[in-house]
């Protein structure tokens, strides 16, 4: 990331983002509009895009998490609420926590914005959600018991013995990988809570 600190209006700066065209990580020209809660980026050969550069993609920060990676100190992922995921990584480890700490800034602030700006639903549609949510809370607490399950199932490995140990590379990634997509499912879930209580507290207020 460039000398722009994340207390300034924007921030911008270099970073690699992974792309499926060419199936590998490219240099971008990333910008952060903080007042339009919207991240940029550019094609660029340069250490800043030319004036009047049309963005390669954009995409809008409110909803979104933004998720530091286990595999390394460098990478970082951004989940929007549109759907689309953003992998993206730092020159290093101090590089990729401005990142994160600015972005996350960004994107709680816009996402309250939004919480506020939300019409209440109908009250049938708010109990279905409810119910969402509560088989969603209870399908992630299975999904805890299984990566727990299978982080001791790995760690035991030493002492049954056989043709792998704890310290394998790759099953040490897929403990990562499995700890990983917990939290962000954590992050989601705690996002998706907020807004139904904004959601039931405004149907309250409406009926009272």
């Amino acid at each position: 990331m460039n000398e722009n600190n994340i207390g300034r209006h924007q921030l911008s700066g270099q970073l690699y983002k992974f792309t499926n065209v060419i199936k590998g990580w490219q240099y971008r020209w990333f910008t952060v509009d903080s007042q339009a809660g919207v991240l940029s980026y550019y094609l660029c050969d340069f250490d800043t895009p030319p004036q009047g550069s049309v963005p390669r993609g954009q995409v809008h920060l409110a909803g979104a998490v933004v998720c530091p990676s286990v595999e390394d100190s460098k990478t970082f992922s951004i989940s929007c609420a549109s759907g689309d995921i953003i992998k993206l990584r730092a020159v290093d480890a101090r590089s990729r926590q401005e990142w994160v700490d600015g972005l996350r800034a960004i994107v709680e602030s816009h996402t309250k914005a939004m919480d506020k700006t939300t019409s209440s639903l109908p009250p049938l549609e708010l109990l279905a959600a409810s119910d969402a949510l509560v088989a969603a809370r209870q399908q992630l607490q299975q999904t805890e018991i299984c990566n727990a399950n299978l982080c001791k199932a790995i760690e035991e490995m030493s002492i049954i013995g056989g043709p792998f140990s704890s310290n394998d590379k790759d099953l040490l990634i897929l403990k990562a990988i499995s700890s990983a997509s917990t939290q962000c499912l954590h992050q989601c879930l705690s996002l998706l809570q907020r807004h139904q209580d904004i959601q039931n507290s405004s149907q309250t207020s409406f009926c009272s």
